[in-house]
């Protein structure tokens, strides 16, 4: 992997005591987010917290039609010759019970920030001020965009609305971090290629005549088959499948009948396909869509199936990976940048890179010698001394570029 330019010692510094000095107030203004989380598509609080930060710095950050914003610094596009770089973030809370118990936990009943959104957000805000800073002294030399976006944890997502809005016009590589309990904090980590992988949701409604269960040979026995379903289905992705490829199917829900002594007349599955690369995703797809009638057929059983596609995967291109994965070096030493796992996770950032390349990079943010909970969990809290860390990898990777 090649590394990216080297940034000059008093860029590195500059960074280092921008995202130091800044780092107290961004930690109250991250837990001033955590005590206010916004659902997706209602991130108005939010989206007005960072507009005001950033105006209040002398930038100039333009709303989206709802709720997030952009906001464009350093030389202009055609003052640098080159088009811009785009660093992302996402803003939406979580429609969970807070479990914390910080004196900043969320007061919203059952809206939470479980998933590290009020850290990303708080990064670029931070990165965004320091970049203004360095702007001034003529250390950015390349145009930079920042995009808050909203709804990140539903479908269809935010990202498909900002670009229909125009969010990557006049960009050419864009960059994006998600906090990670796996890493600790002071630590990131990346990987070129799938480092996400793609989530769909897959609903099957099955319907029989019902009956009694002293005589299941006189109906469909539709709880049975829906159990051949349950089982069948993954196996059979798992045999028609290269083995090799990274691919899970998990039921979250069943709902069958009410009596233990009736046979129902209807009965619904739901559950999670995910999938490590888009080929095994499509192939996935096409597997489920003749294996699920083929299955509920040999019980005499009717369905329906929904496959509600969600996101592909985040595949990390090479250069950028180099590009974000050099400049951590740089600015927290080789010991510090790790090679990231492949998650199963999904990530709607996927959809930024079906426009231009960029890639993703896990933020450590586990306490040092204590155990922070996973993500999209009511007692998740992340150590916040990472937000200067991420601060700082983002920052670098702006100058950089």
């Amino acid at each position: 992997m090649n590394e990216s330019p080297v940034i000059a010692p008093a860029a590195r510094q500059a960074i280092a005591e921008a995202a130091g000095r800044r780092l107290p107030d961004l930690i109250e203004i991250r837990r001033d987010l955590h005590r206010n989380p916004e659902i997706a598509r209602h991130e108005v609080r939010t989206t007005s917290v960072v507009l005001r930060h950033l105006a209040e710095a002398g930038l100039e950050p333009q709303a989206f039609a709802n709720t997030g914003l952009m906001c464009d610094l350093g030389p202009t596009v055609e003052e640098a010759g080159w088009p811009r770089l785009a660093l992302r973030a996402d803003l939406d809370a979580l429609p969970m019970a807070d479990r914390t118990s910080t004196a900043w936990r969320s007061t919203k009943a059952n809206v939470a920030h479980a998933c590290g959104h009020d850290v990303h957000t708080t990064v670029l805000l931070g990165t965004g001020l320091v970049l203004a800073d360095l702007h001034r002294q003529g250390l950015l030399r390349s145009p930079v965009r920042l995009i808050f976006q909203p709804a990140e944890e539903v479908q269809p997502s935010g990202a498909q609305e900002l670009i229909e809005q125009g969010a990557l016009n006049g960009v050419s590589r864009i960059v994006a971090m998600h906090v990670d309990p796996r890493y600790p904090a002071g630590a990131v980590a990346i990987r070129t290629g799938s480092i996400t992988s793609a989530t769909d949701l897959i609903t099957i409604y099955a319907y029989g005549d019902g009956g009694h269960t002293s005589r299941p040979h006189l109906t469909q026995d539709l709880v049975y088959a829906v159990g051949k379903l349950i089982t069948e289905l993954p196996a059979m992705l798992d045999r028609r499948l290269d083995p090799r490829a990274v691919i899970g199917l998990t039921w979250g829900a069943v709902h069958a009948g009410e009596a233990p002594n009736a046979i129902p007349s209807s009965a619904v599955i739901k559950g999670t396909l995910r999938a490590g690369d888009v080929r095994t995703w499509h192939k996935a797809a096409e597997i489920i869509k003749q294996a699920v009638p083929e299955i509920a057929s040999s019980y005499g059983v009717r369905v329906e199936l929904e496959h509600t596609r969600g996101v592909p995967p985040v595949v990390n291109d090479p250069a950028v990976t180099a590009l974000m994965s050099g400049a951590a070096r740089q600015m927290l030493g080789a010991r510090q940048v790790l090679v990231a796992e492949q998650s199963m996770g999904g990530e709607d950032f996927a959809w930024y890179l079906r426009e231009v390349p960029g890639a993703l990079m896990r933020l450590g943010v586990r306490s040092l010698g204590g155990p922070t909970s996973d993500l999209h969990q009511g007692d998740f809290e992340p150590d916040e001394d990472a937000i200067g860390v991420g601060v700082q990898v983002m920052a670098a990777t702006a100058v950089s570029a």
